[in-house]
């Protein structure tokens, strides 16, 4: 599990337009009985990519996007950390949106996924540059949230933690305790429900 500092992201864009496209659509519920996320990004959008042939995740000009652009209340519902995770296995390193449900946004981020918010018009407009431009490099500056994509410039922002902890790179807590895992153990040895009473 590897920590550092996320700067800067760059990549091709996909475009999901919709309104509260919660958790159960992203991955379906029958996908979470897995021990491990492994293949989860074989099944993002399975149900929805079934009934719409049309759908941007069959659209071969999104083929190896990495920038998700989405509308508002993305990852809403339950608070299955499969979604993000599925996503992210799919080649996705950072998500560009109206808003997003509190808990999707913060199990993104510790896979190091941040997930950015730009007003509607913003968004809307980049959208459009990438459904008719689907070949646009996209480029997220994380300490200013500027996002270029050709000639358009839209600023969008993170929650101050979670832009901090990008930056200084300890947006992955599992990964920083592991770290310091020796320190975690003489801790553990000094607590009576662990090592006795």
């Amino acid at each position: 599990m590897a920590v550092g500092p996320i700067l800067t992201l760059s990549g091709r864009g996909l475009p999901l337009r919709g309104d509260d496209v919660d958790t159960d659509r992203i991955m379906p519920a029958r996908f979470l009985r897995a021990v491990s996320f492994d293949g989860l990004e074989q099944h993002v959008f399975e149900d929805d990519r079934a009934t719409e042939p049309h759908h941007p995740f069959n659209d071969a000009r999104y083929r190896g996007a990495s920038v998700l652009i989405v509308n508002s209340n993305f990852g809403c519902g339950s608070s299955r950390e499969h979604a993000p995770q599925g996503l992210a296995r799919l080649g996705f390193h950072t998500i560009i949106g109206e808003s997003f449900s509190e808990i999707f946004r913060g199990n993104a981020a510790i896979l190091g996924v941040p997930c950015f918010a730009a007003p509607r018009a913003a968004i809307d407009e980049l959208q459009r540059l990438v459904e008719t431009s689907p070949d646009t490099v996209i480029e997220v500056d994380v300490r200013s949230g500027v996002v270029t994509a050709g000639l358009l410039r839209v600023t969008a922002t993170l929650p101050q933690a979670l832009g901090d902890a990008f930056v200084s790179g300890e947006w992955n807590p599992t990964a920083m305790l592991l770290a310091d895992f020796d320190e975690v153990r003489r801790v553990a040895a000094r607590q009576p429900y662990i090592s006795g009473f």
